[in-house]
C-alpha cells in the first residue's frame, strides 16, 4: 500500500514540474426545441483578465492596431454588441450582437501564424484581440462571415497589458445554428465548419476532429452483461458506457468530454432551460485554482476558470457567472442598449459570492420530501 505521504510527495512533484500552460478554454453549442441556440463557454488564463462585461453600441467608430502602433482598418459597427472584455479595453473576448451572432476568442498556443505588415495589406489589418469587434459589428450570419475574412488580417500586435502577442483562434455561432471555427494559419485566416459546435485550443481543429475517432466507442448507454465460462460479469454501477473517457484539463481531453455531454443532453424545452444546462456542462470544465499549475522563470502559475458565459440567440441575452461569484447574472441586449442611450459602457462582472442564510426559512405544513429537487 502507497502510503499518504507518499502519494502527497507525487502531487507536488508533478504539481512544481515546469509544464507547458494548458490554455483551457472550452466551447460548446446547444440546440433546443423550436429553435433555440444557447453558445456556452469557460475562460481559463494564469493571469487575471479583469474582465467586465462592455457594450459598444451600433455607430461606433472602431479600428484595427498594427503592430507599430499605427491605425490599420477603419469601421463602424453596424449593430449593438455586448460581452466580456480584458483589462478595461473597449474589445469583446466573448459576446454577440443584437442580430443574433455570437463569438468567442480562445488560445491558440504554438499554432497560431498571423500575418506580416506590407504597405498592400495595413488598411485591412488589425490586432488579433480586435477581431470579435469586427465579426460582431459587422455581420449578422455565420455565411456572411465566411465570405469576408479573405478581405481582412491579423497581424502580431501586442496585447496591451500582457505586452505580449496572443496566439488565438476563435468560435463563430450564429441564431440558426451555423458554427464556424477561424484559424490563423500560415498568416491567413482558415475557416472550417464545426457541425458539432465543440471547440477548445491547440492543436488545430481539424485535428481534433479527426482526434474523434478513437473514441466511437463512447455511449451514454449501460453496458450490458457479459459471461465468461459460465461466470456473468456485469458493470458495477451506472456510467461503464463511458469507461475511457478522459477526464484531464488538456485540450485534446477537453475537446472529447465536450462533443459527448453536449450531444447528450436532452433537447431543453426552452432557451433559458438550455443556458441552464450549458452551464451544468461547462461544470465539467472548470479548473480550481491550483490544480493546473505551470512554472517558468522560477515563478509558479496556477491557471483557473475566470468566468463561464453562456449566450442565448434567441431572446438576445448574455449570461455569465465568476470565480468570485457563481450566481448567473444576465443581460439582456434590448434593455442594456436603451439604458446605456448610445454610449459604451460597462457592467461590472467580478463580485462576491452572496450565501444565503435558510436555517429559519422553513416550509409551511407538512412538506418535507414533497419539494422536487
Amino acid at each position: 500500500m502507497i502510503r499518504k505521504t507518499a502519494i502527497y510527495a507525487l502531487i507536488a512533484a508533478f504539481a512544481l514540474a515546469p509544464t507547458a500552460p494548458a490554455f483551457a478554454c472550452t466551447n460548446i453549442v446547444l440546440k433546443a426545441k423550436h429553435g433555440a441556440v444557447v453558445r456556452a463557454r469557460t475562460n481559463e488564463f494564469a493571469i487575471p483578465a479583469e474582465s467586465n462585461v462592455v457594450l459598444i453600441p451600433q455607430g461606433t467608430e472602431l479600428s484595427g492596431t498594427l503592430p507599430d502602433g499605427g491605425k490599420g482598418i477603419g469601421f463602424t459597427s453596424r449593430y449593438n454588441m455586448a460581452g466580456a472584455n480584458a483589462y478595461g479595453q473597449a474589445v469583446i473576448v466573448d459576446g454577440m450582437n443584437d442580430q443574433g451572432l455570437t463569438f468567442g476568442m480562445l488560445l491558440f498556443p504554438d499554432f497560431a501564424e498571423y500575418a506580416e505588415v506590407t504597405p498592400d495589406n495595413a488598411r485591412r489589418a488589425m490586432a488579433p484581440y480586435e477581431f470579435g469587434n469586427w465579426v460582431l459589428g459587422n455581420f449578422t450570419t455565420v455565411e456572411e462571415v465566411k465570405k469576408a475574412v479573405a478581405d481582412v488580417v491579423l497581424v502580431p500586435t501586442t496585447t496591451p497589458v500582457l505586452n505580449e502577442v496572443l496566439p488565438l483562434h476563435y468560435a463563430v455561432t450564429d441564431r440558426s445554428g451555423k458554427s464556424i471555427v477561424i484559424e490563423p494559419v500560415g498568416g491567413k485566416l482558415k475557416v472550417y465548419d464545426n457541425p458539432l459546435g465543440v471547440m477548445t485550443n491547440a492543436p488545430g481543429f481539424d485535428w481534433h476532429m479527426t482526434n474523434l475517432r478513437n473514441y466511437v466507442n463512447l455511449s451514454v448507454n449501460a453496458v450490458p452483461p457479459i459471461e465468461i465460462d459460465g461466470v456473468k460479469l456485469s458493470q458495477l454501477g451506472q456510467g461503464q458506457g463511458m469507461h475511457g473517457l478522459p477526464g484531464d484539463f488538456t485540450p485534446p481531453s477537453r475537446f472529447i468530454r465536450a462533443v459527448v455531454f453536449a450531444h447528450a443532453e436532452y433537447p431543453a424545452d426552452t432557451a433559458e432551460e438550455a443556458v441552464l444546462s450549458g452551464f451544468h456542462i461547462m461544470n465539467q470544465f472548470d479548473i480550481p485554482y491550483g490544480s493546473v499549475r505551470d512554472t517558468s522563470g522560477g515563478k509558479t502559475q496556477a491557471e483557473y476558470t475566470q468566468w463561464t458565459t453562456a449566450s442565448d440567440l434567441k431572446n438576445l441575452r448574455f449570461y455569465f457567472r465568476s470565480y468570485g461569484n457563481q450566481n448567473i447574472h444576465m443581460i439582456d441586449l434590448a434593455k442594456a442598449f436603451a439604458a446605456a442611450k448610445g454610449e459604451v459602457r460597462t457592467v461590472k462582472m467580478s463580485t462576491e459570492q452572496p450565501i444565503e442564510d435558510l436555517s429559519t426559512k422553513f416550509m409551511s405544513g407538512n412538506q418535507a420530501g414533497s419539494a422536487r429537487q
